[in-house]
């Protein structure tokens, strides 16, 4: 390869690894997709395809549980769970309003975000938190009546270069 082409060559491929993070908009609501939000209501069926003629899939029972959205089509939202199940659900039945699930047993939550910090409450698999505000490693989350930080690792639906203030 010459100098020339190396030039446009290295040029095209130093632009690929931005592309690929690039976050894109949804054609229905023009907000990013993926997104997190959460189930709005006690019961709601995830479909096959994104009309109610379409079989039902997958059933949530969790209110509040966080969900990823990433498709958008008309009224409806193809969304996936922590496990990679979901399907096509109507957007009435979902909310702006921030969950995270915690994935790690006997999660300590933290005062201040620092692990040296006074620990607040201890939080068990699977407990559905309020999202708060997060830094690039940590995020404030509340469940049970228990405000604290906890690392980003230890918990899903937020993603990884994520900051809320």
């Amino acid at each position: 390869m010459n100098r020339l082409t190396c030039i446009f060559a290295c040029a095209a491929l130093a632009v690929l690894p931005a592309l690929a993070h690039a976050q894109t908009r949804g054609e229905v609501t023009n907000l990013p997709l993926p997104r997190f939000v959460s189930i709005k209501s006690n019961e709601a069926n995830a479909r096959r395809g994104p009309s109610l003629s379409h079989r039902i899939d997958w059933v949530y029972t969790q209110k509040n549980l966080p969900v990823e959205i990433y498709g958008e089509y008309e009224n409806w939202r193809r969304v996936r769970d922590f496990d990679g199940a979901g399907g096509w659900i109507h957007y009435s039945l979902l909310s702006g309003v921030r969950t995270v699930l915690i994935t790690i047993d006997q999660q300590p939550i933290y005062r201040k975000p620092d692990d040296t910090s006074p620990m607040v409450a201890i939080l068990s698999q699977n407990v559905i938190a309020d999202l708060e505000e997060c830094t690039i490693d940590w995020c404030q989350i509340e469940a049970d009546g228990h405000k604290g930080w906890a690392p980003k690792s230890a918990m899903w639906g937020v993603y990884p270069n994520e900051i809320r203030e």
